[in-house]
């Protein structure tokens, strides 16, 4: 499991809770009332390990941005640091930025186990209206470069 999550480029630093599915099947986010909380799907890969971990977390919330507000932003070879519950850190190099629609999101390509050890970053993102919320998703794509 993991305990934080650090993106220096953002200036993120924030905590991790386990997280589980929500009522339509997809991974739950983290209370909204909580804007500095990331979430790790705790029934998938701890980050490190071979296979693809998920951390997720809020854009904003009624008081403003929140934890992953600036994830759009991010570029090909910046760093995600997630630090475990062993006390290890697990250094991941993002390869890939994407936005997808809700109602289009490849979850199968999202969460596919490539074969090593890979983390995938997900908040809301696209447009937004008050009725429906963001019509989409960015999606991080890292690779494990290595860990302390």
């Amino acid at each position: 499991p993991a305990s934080r999550i650090k993106i220096p480029a953002i200036r993120v630093a924030a905590p991790i809770m386990d997280v589980g599915l929500d009522a339509d099947g997809w991974v739950a986010a983290p209370p909204p009332q909580d804007a500095n909380l990331a979430g790790w799907y705790q029934n998938g890969i701890s980050p490190g390990q071979r296979g693809t971990s998920v951390v997720v977390g809020h854009v904003d919330n009624t008081q403003g941005p929140a934890v992953f507000y600036g994830l759009g932003s991010l570029e090909k070879g910046q760093h995600i640091e997630v630090e475990r519950y062993d006390g290890r850190v697990a250094v991941f190099e993002i390869y890939g930025v994407e936005v997808y629609a809700k109602d289009d999101f490849p979850g199968v390509q999202v969460y596919a186990d490539t074969g090593r050890p890979e983390l995938r970053v997900i908040t809301c993102g696209g447009g937004y209206t008050r009725a429906r919320g963001y019509d989409g998703n960015v999606v991080v794509y890292a690779r494990m470069v290595g860990s302390r």
